[in-house]
């Protein structure tokens, strides 16, 4: 059945990626573990520049490389560790996905290299417990969480099944993936007003 309202969705019930496909409404959701999490509204301009600069500066390091850059809104479905369902519908900011089989017409099945979040107002909790644990189990090898406001981007890498992080960089800093040999810049140039 297609639903055309957010108030049609029952926020107890498990729902899957083929429920997900059916749903045209105007609200952006993420389905994380079968449970519906809405989206924070159109995000404020300095996340907005942020991730534009972080576009940015992916881009020119990807360039030519057989790595895609992806920004939301960019479906990332994560399937099921028992099964292949699918129960998991999430849309990073920012994600890189070096394997291309991963990629079909509607977006990336499976666990993208990096996965880059852009705390709003609103979304801390949900970055910083959910899809922390989603991604480390997931197997996203490097997830960074970059903090517009405070200046700050904590990068986590996977180590044995966990992430393990760095002390976080600040304004100062220059930002230096972890996995990406070459992919740093200097963090005041995706913080700078």
């Amino acid at each position: 059945m297609e639903i055309t309202s957010f108030d049609q969705l029952d926020l107890n019930k498990e729902y899957s990626y083929a429920d997900y496909l059916l749903w045209k409404f105007e609200e952006k959701v993420e389905l994380i573990k079968g449970k519906i999490f809405k989206m924070s509204p159109a995000p404020a301009r300095k996340h907005q520049k942020v991730s534009w600069r972080l576009n940015f500066e992916l881009g020119k390091y990807f360039s030519g490389n057989p790595c895609e850059v992806y920004y939301a809104p960019f479906d990332v479905r994560l399937p099921s560790k028992s099964n292949e369902t699918v129960i998991t519908v999430v849309q990073p900011d920012i994600c890189v996905v070096c394997d291309l089989t991963k990629l079909d017409d509607k977006g990336c099945v499976g666990a993208p290299d990096l996965v880059i979040e852009i705390l709003s107002p609103g979304n801390t909790d949900k970055e910083m417990k959910f899809k922390f644990d989603l991604y480390e189990e997931a197997g996203v090898k490097e997830y960074w969480i970059v903090n517009p406001d405070d200046k700050w981007v904590s990068i986590y890498v996977l180590q044995n099944g966990r992430y393990v992080s760095h002390r976080p960089f600040i304004s100062s800093d220059i930002i230096k993936s972890q996995i990406f040999e070459g992919l740093e810049f200097p963090a005041e140039d995706i913080f700078r007003d």
